[in-house]
């Protein structure tokens, strides 16, 4: 029996303009609590833009959001796992070394950080996935220890960046979801591993979870559940993870198989 839904949000639940359905999202809303499944956004957009995306519904969320590195709940954050200050402010040193051509954002508990000097269609593309964005002439502004830390590299080189940052693979955990993205969060802190700490927290196991992903970063959460779906607009090594293949995000396929199977449960 299916207690917890978990889906990612950009190229799964979402679709291309970055939306989705809310009456559709009633009807879900609806089955799941006849149902009694608890519905997790996993996601790396900010707890606070994902309670902004879902409005009055959030309240009754699981968020785990800002790359998994945080769980919310009722306003109300029941973990989280951060990076240490000095290696955030050394990783973000060989970022800027790199290549200047990528927009950082530096996460802490008080939003996410960019340079003042981002261009504006990179500030727009921030600020679809981050509620409370904050200036900085320089990173080494910010002393608090980091949430987590994301690239968007509009050249598309980030399977190449995260290569050259293998020195930190010891010290934190890195994935690029994709060409234009990489996140990087604390050691060993990944989709799976808080997808396994909100199991805990509801007892709930991994046969009674049904997960939704599209991308690179979600290949350990198909791992998390025993009904796991990828997208048809997935990529090909997160479809090889997954137990099934349901329809694109462009179709609303999240949110129509989850009726139908949540349907057949008794």
């Amino acid at each position: 029996m299916i207690k917890l839904v978990l889906t990612d949000m950009d190229g799964t639940f979402l679709n291309n303009q970055g939306d989705f359905n809310r009456e559709l999202f009633q009807e879900v809303k609806q089955v799941m609590q006849d149902k009694g499944v608890t519905f997790a956004p996993v996601t790396g957009k900010q707890c606070e833009r994902v309670e902004e995306l879902f409005g009055q519904d959030a309240s009754g969320l699981w968020i785990l959001g800002d790359s998994a590195t945080r769980i919310k709940h009722k306003g109300e954050y029941v973990y989280e796992s951060l990076l240490n200050n000095q290696t955030g402010q050394e990783i973000i040193a060989a970022l800027e070394a790199i290549s200047l051509d990528q927009t950082i954002i530096a996460c802490t508990r008080n939003g996410a950080f960019i340079k003042e000097t981002t261009p504006p269609e990179e500030s727009a593309i921030v600020r679809m996935s981050y509620a409370q964005v904050h200036l900085v002439s320089d990173f080494k502004e910010i002393t608090d220890d980091f949430v987590k830390i994301t690239v968007h590299d509009p050249l598309l080189n980030c399977f190449v960046t995260k290569e050259h940052l293998a020195d930190f693979f010891d010290r934190a955990y890195f994935v690029a979801s994709e060409a234009a993205w990489i996140d990087i969060a604390n050691v060993n802190v990944h989709k799976g591993t808080t997808v396994q700490k909100l199991q805990e927290l509801l007892d709930v196991t991994a046969d009674e979870t049904m997960a939704f992903g599209d991308g690179y970063n979600d290949i350990e959460l198909m791992r998390a559940a025993a009904y796991s779906f990828a997208v048809s607009n997935a990529v090909p090594e997160t479809k090889a993870a997954a137990s099934f293949v349901t329809g694109s995000n462009e179709e609303e396929a999240v949110m129509t198989t989850i009726i139908k199977i949540l349907t057949l449960q008794s």
